[in-house]
């Protein structure tokens, strides 16, 4: 049977996990993975796509498993000695991860578009999936918090996500389009997938560039979207901070609410049962299953239920 044109929306290390299972489902040449950029940074000079990155590396084999970003035994002599020159070494850049990010940035200089370099990169790295970044255009997610209004990273990686959100400001988004790729991916497929990211730093820039939502809603019979949210807890990462600091509850229910308009399909894990007759009060078909992937195991799984769902 032939395989499903697939484009996913992703974040960064659920999203990533999530991929590396459905490589192994389907021939990775009919997957296009649409990567948030809104968390994008310049250090050193140096543009740094952490979403994209973690996709590319996770997919190309290559990922730090303990983290799931940066290389896999990379070592840190060249920040150790930016950090005695600057004063601050809190965002973690591997020598060999610097490569990545050098190779970008000139490419970048020269007048390449991040999509142009996007995808010289992981062909460097051997993917027969494409990656396209959300956009080509600049945007910044701007945490503002009871101590004030820092960059995403900053916020995470710096400050630890420890500061109580107020509210989080997508700069420049009103300005940015989602380029032709991206549409084209999303025209053309067979079925979409939102992967299991943060709905609102991950995912949600992607949903908040004009027009995209609309455009998406035009497909909504053939969109699923699994839930990062597990039991009232993220798996990974800061949702639940930022999501209850915005006045949200912290649950499937509420990602299911945030996607209502743009899925038929919602995935949650087992632990969620009780919330199915709620969400699929909000015209949803629900799939439950063990969405919690500890190993690639559960990965390919997890990617098989959903690859199912959209053929059937």
């Amino acid at each position: 049977m032939k395989d499903l044109r697939i484009t996913a929306l992703a974040g960064g290390i659920g999203a990533a996990r999530f991929l590396e299972g459905l490589i192994r489902v389907i021939d990775p040449r009919n997957l296009t993975v649409i990567v948030n950029t809104a968390d994008d940074l310049q250090r050193y000079g140096l543009y740094i796509s952490p979403d994209i990155d973690i996709v590319m590396y996770t997919l190309a084999g290559v990922v730090n498993p303990k983290t799931g970003w940066g290389f896999r035994k990379d070592r840190f002599f060249c920040l150790k000695e930016l950090g005695k020159l600057h004063g601050e070494d809190w965002f973690r850049l591997g020598d060999r991860d610097l490569a990545t990010h050098i190779y970008r940035s000139w490419l970048l200089r020269r007048g390449w578009s991040l999509t142009e370099v996007t995808d010289t990169l992981r062909k460097r790295f051997s993917l027969r999936c494409r990656i396209l970044p959300m956009s080509d255009d600049p945007v910044c997610t701007r945490m503002a918090t009871d101590q004030g209004t820092f960059h995403f990273q900053e916020y995470l990686v710096k400050r630890k996500a420890k500061d109580r959100v107020r509210k989080v400001h997508f700069q420049g988004i009103q300005r940015a389009q989602a380029s032709l790729p991206v549409l084209q991916a999303i025209d053309r497929a067979d079925g979409i997938i939102i992967c299991p990211s943060n709905p609102i730093v991950s995912i949600g820039p992607i949903l908040r560039l004009p027009g995209l939502r609309p455009f998406l809603r035009k497909w909504r019979s053939k969109i699923l979207a699994i839930s990062p949210i597990v039991g009232g807890k993220p798996i990974k990462g800061p949702a639940a901070q930022i999501m209850s600091g915005l006045g949200m509850e912290v649950s499937a229910r509420q990602v299911a609410w945030l996607y209502r308009d743009i899925v038929k399909v919602f995935i949650l894990d087992r632990q969620d049962l009780a919330l199915v007759p709620e969400i699929e009060s909000l015209g949803l078909r629900v799939i439950v299953t063990d969405t919690i992937m500890k190993d690639l195991q559960a990965k390919v799984r997890l990617a098989r239920v959903a690859y199912e769902a959209l053929r059937y």
